[in-house]
């Protein structure tokens, strides 16, 4: 056997699939002062090159800093380090990736930093949520309420790193329980697709605007459409001219998945059909932006994407003075001046709301979700009246445009995958398609609320600032003092109807948030 060109201090070659666990403790101790030889170049080439088959049982014969050389000299691309070792070696792709990029990179610090890299299972994402992995970012997670939301008490997932956000839901939470929880309705359920189409002239445009607006042509792209999945169904079909352009807005249902991938090949589908009747025109593209995706646009706030959820509550007036610290009339007068004219002088589109994003975003991240969808997503008009001879605190928030699905996209992680299992709307709805969807896209639109009555108590009682002053620049995290007199009262009231309201409630409360 040749000679070895050199010697580096270097991790031994291991498999994030291997077996062999007994003397793992062993081996790890010992490798922490071991020098490994190091193969040259050339030599690596050659069982790159000369090595068995398939690759990656030559890549086992070389350890890490090998594989690096060949991956430096352009031998691997450090994109398809998973493809080349093989499945069973994903956890060692991303250590191999990773070394390349830090070394590669200015500061060098990347290899031995505090992102974590072991013990993820990447056969999740590999080919379905990222490329080029180097380890993953983990939030801490929250659960606050729980909330009655439609009859049934949920916790709500929360991943954040803004303090006080989870205790502000909590509270919110708390209050809206007093008045019986949150009632919600489903106005609407269609994900969309926009493309956009040229035509040779704009009479040739405007006969296929005709005809897709006929039942004939409604009728010939539904077929096509529906062609493409079981669960796909056209709902509805919108057009637009500018010019020779033709914009067509295809509104699908989707199940239990949000839908985009779903939408887009049905779209592709009823084009196709669409193209023997008008052999002139040309798809610009699938997506036109008349979607519209994760951008604002009012024809998202009028029309409505995804799920389209109305929720609504009355909160006791004497729960605003105790709970919240406020009053009815002021956080009526609040909401209009924040959250209506507010909103309106800025001339937002959707935004009459105080923080539905928060909300919403970190149940995202939870659950898995597109986090780039919260921009149409958390388009939200929050209203508040008195009712009741103005005693009490009748709320509402619609929120035309919640887009999110229990199977698909980022629901397939682990973590992401057991929040989704804590609601008890795990995957594809095994009788209704579509049920778990909806139900989450509820569940937000309800937190969303206690979030928004939270904010705007705090608000109205100036204590917003005192709370993130206190949790959020505290050098270390201390939990507030649990109130005796509200601990006792809300056992005494709620514990009993539910164990879960119990434990929810030895945490915190945080009076001042």
């Amino acid at each position: 056997m040749p000679m070895r060109s050199s010697f580096r201090l270097v991790s031994p070659p291991h498999s994030s699939g291997s077996s062999d666990t007994s003397s793992s403790a062993d081996s790890s101790e010992n490798a922490k002062n071991m020098v490994e030889e190091v193969r040259s170049l050339a030599q690596c080439i050659d069982i790159f090159e000369n090595g068995p088959r398939p690759l990656s049982e030559s890549l086992a014969l070389l350890n890490d800093e090998e594989v690096i050389m060949l991956a430096q000299c352009g031998k691997i691309a450090a994109y398809s380090l998973e493809k080349v070792l093989g499945m069973n070696e994903l956890e060692r792709a991303v250590r191999i990736r990773r070394a390349l990029i830090s070394r590669a990179s200015s500061t060098q610090t990347l290899e031995a930093s505090d992102i974590p890299l072991a013990d993820y299972d990447y056969s999740k994402v590999l080919g379905a949520c990222c490329e080029n992995v180097v380890g993953y970012i983990p939030l801490p997670l929250g659960i606050a309420g729980p909330l009655y939301i439609d009859g049934t008490l949920y916790p709500i997932p929360m991943a954040t790193a803004e303090g006080t956000l989870v205790a502000s839901a909590s509270r919110g939470c708390k209050a809206l329980n007093a008045g019986g929880g949150v009632t919600t309705v489903l106005t609407q359920d269609g994900m969309t697709r926009g493309p956009a189409i040229d035509f040779p002239s704009i009479v040739d445009a405007a006969s296929a605007k005709i005809w897709i607006d006929s039942p004939e042509g409604y009728s010939t792209l539904k077929k096509a459409f529906e062609s493409t999945s079981r669960f796909a169904k056209l709902k509805s079909l919108k057009t637009a001219m500018a010019g020779r352009t033709l914009y067509v807005r295809f509104a699908t249902s989707t199940g239990d998945a949000m839908g985009m991938n779903m939408i887009s090949k049905g779209t592709e589908k009823a084009l196709e059909v669409m193209q023997e009747r008008y052999p002139g025109m040309v798809v610009l593209a699938l997506s036109g932006n008349y979607c519209t995706d994760k951008k604002p646009a009012a024809i998202n706030w009028i029309e409505g994407r995804g799920k389209s959820v109305v929720a609504e509550a009355v909160i006791p007036g004497h729960v605003v003075k105790s709970v919240l610290k406020t009053t009815v009339p002021a956080l009526v007068n609040l909401n209009t001046k924040k959250n209506l004219v507010g909103s309106a002088m800025a001339g937002s589109i959707g935004g009459f709301n105080a923080h539905a994003a928060n909300i919403l975003t970190a149940i995202f991240l939870a659950t898995g979700q597109d986090p780039a969808q919260n921009v149409e997503s958390s388009m939200c008009m929050t209203l508040m009246e008195a009712v009741n001879d103005g005693e009490d605190l009748l709320m509402t928030v619609s929120m035309p445009c919640i887009e999110v699905g229990t199977v698909g996209g980022g629901t397939v992680l682990g973590p992401q995958k057991a929040v989704l299992e804590m609601l008890g709307i795990k995957g594809a709805h095994p009788t209704s398609p579509g049920h778990n969807a909806q139900t989450l896209a509820r569940i937000i639109a309800a937190a969303v609320m206690a979030g928004e009555l939270s904010l705007l108590g705090a608000l109205a009682a100036g204590h917003l600032i005192r709370a993130h002053m206190q949790h959020n620049r505290a050098p270390q995290t201390v939990a507030a003092p649990v109130s005796e007199k509200i601990s006792r009262s809300w056992c005494a009231e709620e514990g009993k109807k539910n164990k879960l309201l119990y434990l929810y409630n030895v945490t915190p409360v945080l009076t001042d948030v």
